[in-house]
């Protein structure tokens, strides 16, 4: 018997690398999938036909796109604004399903209709989509947790995001068969609000064969410091690396930063440096560990502006990690429990302070020996530890479980 799966987004396959390698893991093991999955931007639609082109699994688009199905977009755009004013209104009891994403109302419709033996959720904006979709088949469901949604936009109970965010998890996420977490601190915070659950981390690693080649030690040239994203914008520490180069203006640094960034933010953010700052347009995230590997240090610099930030642990450090390059790591609760797990791999630095991240910085520009074992040591956590080969194994156990009592 094959199990059919549906995994359920409220973003596109392309921004969403655990979606991809978790579809990945199924096909290698004999399920088919299924992805259903929404127009959220244009560049991230262009890496979506190559992608999609590419695999062994399907997808389908739901809810329409500016483009291509207009009309269905633009009703969907008017069903989640109408869907916002009255759950705003009403203080979260009204249309949470449908407030959440703007595709969420044709989510839910074609989830329902599309039936299979597993539905599986990523990001906050499919939650409903999968449950109410795993409910009308009957059959189970379960969800990825990449972020602890309820506060990734603010730690205030009263703001309308938190709100919205605390009414679909309490709803939806008890009657989840499975749910899985990021990184450590997310399924303790989890496990708190919902005892039942028991979440399983699965970490944002990526496979090995992406793995760059060994690192070459850098005596000479200026330090080359990594840092991406989907968007370059406020709330993700530039403003403080900023504030270090100019304690280090003279010294041997240069920036890369990839990702889109709107004049407005390049303008605001980026006006005071005193270092070379490079910027490159966004490219699919297979490609990153390659592309990252010409740089010496991957800066993860969160600033913990919300419950979120300083609990979750981004794709960034296992990108860095595949990479070959060494880490600074800013101290959130994750980031911190990581690097005190594996502290050979760079350093950490005191988030909001300026002069602790310089410090960090200036250590690897002296101790360029230092530099370069932190980079081999990276990349060989990478190649026999971190990877998707063996983090997978803990999502299809999770998935036969759940199988086998259907069987």
């Amino acid at each position: 018997m094959t199990f059919k799966i549906i995994l359920i987004s409220s973003g596109q396959p392309s921004l969403n690398p655990r979606l991809v390698k978790e579809a990945d893991a199924l096909v290698k093991n004999g399920y088919k999938v299924t992805v259903l999955y929404s127009y959220w931007n244009e560049w991230g639609t262009i890496f979506d036909k190559k992608l999609i082109h590419d695999k062994k699994w399907g997808a389908k688009r739901i809810g329409g796109d500016p483009l291509q199905q207009p009309v269905t977009y633009f009703i969907s755009r008017v069903i989640h604004k109408l869907a916002k004013i009255l759950n705003k209104a009403s203080k979260g009891r009204l249309l949470a399903e449908f407030a959440i994403a703007r595709s969420a109302f044709f989510l839910i419709r074609s989830a329902k209709k599309n039936q299979a033996d597993l539905y599986i959720g990523h990001n906050i904006g499919a939650l409903a989509a999968t449950v109410i979709a795993a409910k009308a088949n009957r059959k189970p469901c379960g969800f990825d947790a990449e972020d602890f949604h309820r506060n990734e936009l603010s730690n205030d109970i009263h703001h309308p995001d938190v709100i919205l965010k605390t009414k679909l998890e309490e709803i939806y996420i008890p009657q989840l068969n499975y749910l899985t977490a990021s990184s450590h601190p997310i399924a303790e915070a989890y496990q708190q609000l919902f005892p039942a659950k028991h979440p399983v981390v699965i970490r944002n690693v990526f496979p090995e064969y992406l793995s760059a080649e060994m690192p070459t030690v850098n005596l000479t040239n200026p330090v080359k410091l990594f840092w991406f994203s989907q968007t370059i914008g406020i709330n993700r520490g530039l403003d403080n690396l900023i504030k270090a180069l100019q304690l280090l203006k003279g010294q041997p640094f240069e920036v890369h930063l990839l990702g889109n960034m709107s004049q407005e933010i390049e303008d605001t953010l980026f006006q005071n440096a005193t270092t070379g700052i490079h910027f490159h347009k966004p490219i699919p995230s297979v490609e990153l560990p390659t592309f990252s590997s010409q740089f010496d240090i991957g800066l993860a610099l969160e600033p913990a502006f919300s419950i979120n930030n300083d609990l979750a642990l981004s794709n960034k450090i296992f990108t860095y990690l595949q990479g070959g390059l060494a880490v600074i790591a800013s101290d959130t609760n994750a980031q911190r429990q990581f690097m005190k797990q594996y502290p050979f791999i760079g350093k950490t630095f005191e988030k909001g302070n300026p002069e602790s991240l310089a410090d960090a910085l200036m250590y690897y520009h002296q101790h360029r020996d230092k530099l370069f074992e932190a980079r081999k040591a990276a990349l060989k956590l990478a190649r026999e530890e971190l990877n998707w080969e063996k983090e997978s194994q803990k999502f299809l156990t999770e998935v036969r479980q759940i199988l086998k009592a259907i069987e």
